[in-house]
């Protein structure tokens, strides 16, 4: 069945009133203040100048993967064997020119945080000639960038890593449906220079997935709701599969960011992404949830290797799944300056790990890839650096809170939008939670939509829910259990 669209004439841009609203109330930033507009503009100018100063890497045809569409490219790789390992060249961004400390645009980048994303427009953290323009990675132009050069061995461990700036030019634009289609031998290349370079990925991405593994690292295989906007106006609901393509790329963002964080530990300076390991109670009570759920769990397998073997697709399964988040929590930033932090494991990387593959969109990297090019020229760390690490925790702690609270708030709008002409019709559902006296939560696949249900029902069952209440304005779904019959598989 195609998924179903909500258009805004429909309703008279009730929905695009209800992301008005979500702007106001969590403060989204809106237009960039005219010195920030006027300082990029100039950067932007300058922007061939400064890459032109730099050693030349144009020679290396890199290729960028990004989600379709993308402009605010941040990364671009060059991935080749060597004897019986990979060497990576993975170039990222340089803002080092454009957001000068002190200025405008770095005034202005600390008090937004992130690229705040909602359906019908973006909240930059920076203004788009720059991360759009001037700054991005974008195919046949030559930009400065911060080159990672990555030696792994043959089980595709890292052996030697080394950042420096350099000029740099894109080859080819990927996004990762093409590339899988290109792995999977369904689709035609797009050059021959970056085109060969897929298969390597894909090996480096099973090999740093195998080392992921024996390290004891884990990933939330959570459904993945995202809310789509059409080029006619409308909007859906999806439960986007991920490709393994998509997987592979992210494993070169982690491995630069496991050997950013090894260069600030060995200089004493700098600021992590951290995460603590799950309480040993919140893991023994999620092995009494799979016990529940008839789910084989052996008891000599580590939670992360437990959570690889479940199926989104089995309703039992999908139910761990939701109640797996608890097994995730606290996420945060450590800066330290001097001495080594108490604090300097991200639990589910199974490995110390820093943000420096995003600078486009998020404004740690930036620091972080400052700190790095010093430590590995053997230079000081810049005071500006030094000078902004205690205040960066907390400035990331509001971004992602913002981030975060902005795409629940649009997405519970858009499902209510999807169901508004629905009220009163059944759907088959999945229940992936039980909240005692507030109901249970279940999943529908068609709309992909997570909501509350009035009801009793145990989790990791079929039910039918007939929906009662879809309000736009108030962003709120409510389901009720249906006294028929479960429905069939």
């Amino acid at each position: 069945m195609p998924p179903r669209s909500y258009r805004l004439a429909s309703a008279d841009a009730t929905l695009e009133s209800a992301f008005d609203a979500i702007r106001a109330e969590f403060d989204v930033p809106g237009e960039f203040p005219p010195q920030v507009l006027e300082e990029a503009q100039e950067a932007a100018d300058r922007a061939a100048q400064v890459a032109g100063e730099l050693p030349d890497a144009t020679d290396l045809p890199f290729l960028t993967i990004d989600p379709p569409g993308s402009m605010d490219l941040d990364q671009a790789m060059y991935l080749e064997t060597e004897g019986s390992g990979y060497r990576i060249r993975y170039a990222i961004a340089d803002l080092s020119d454009a957001e000068r400390p002190g200025g405008a645009i770095d005034t202005e980048a600390r008090r937004r945080g992130q690229t705040i994303y909602l359906p019908d427009e973006r909240s930059p953290l920076h203004p788009a000639v720059l991360s759009e323009g001037a700054c991005s990675l974008l195919p046949g132009v030559e930009r400065a960038a911060y080159v990672w050069d990555l030696r792994l061995d043959a089980a595709g461990e890292l052996t030697e890593a080394h950042v420096a700036r350099r000029r740099v030019r894109s080859l080819t634009r990927y996004d990762y449906a093409q590339v899988q289609a290109i792995l999977d031998g369904v689709a035609a290349g797009a050059d021959p220079a970056t085109d060969a370079q897929l298969p390597i990925l894909a090996r480096i991405g099973e090999a740093r997935v195998a080392a992921e593994r024996a390290r004891g690292g884990a990933s939330l295989p959570m459904p993945d709701q995202e809310v789509v906007r059409e080029e006619d106006g409308t909007y859906r609901l999806e439960f986007r599969p991920v490709v393994p393509a998509e997987d592979h790329n992210a494993q070169i963002s982690l491995l630069t960011g496991m050997a950013a964080a090894q260069m600030k530990l060995e200089a004493g300076v700098g600021i992590l992404r951290t995460m603590p390991s799950p309480k040993e109670e919140d893991i023994a009570r999620f092995r009494r949830q799979a016990q529940a759920f008839g789910v084989t769990w052996q008891q000599d397998v580590e939670y992360g290797e437990f959570l690889r073997t479940l199926d989104r697709d089995d309703p039992a399964h999908l139910a761990l799944i939701h109640d797996a988040t608890v097994l995730f929590r606290g996420a945060g930033y450590t800066a330290f300056d001097g001495e080594e932090p108490e604090e300097r494991l991200h639990a589910a990387v199974a490995a110390p790990y820093a943000h420096v593959t995003a600078p486009l969109r998020r404004l740690i990297d930036r620091f972080g890839l400052a700190v790095c090019e010093a430590v590995d020229a053997g230079e000081e760390v810049p005071a500006w650096v030094r000078e902004a690490l205690p205040g960066l925790p907390e400035a990331m702690r509001e971004g992602d809170r913002r981030a975060s609270a902005v795409d629940r708030a649009c997405t519970d709008a858009v499902e209510a939008a999807e169901l508004a002409h629905r009220v009163g019709e059944g759907f088959d559902a999945v229940v992936v939670d039980d909240r005692g006296e507030k109901g249970i939560v279940v999943q529908i696949a068609d709309p992909a939509v997570v909501a509350g249900a009035d009801g009793t029902a145990e989790p990791g069952s079929r039910v039918r829910v007939v929906l009662r209440e879809a309000d736009i304005v108030a962003r709120r779904v409510r389901f009720e259990v249906s006294p028929t019959v479960n429905p069939t598989s």
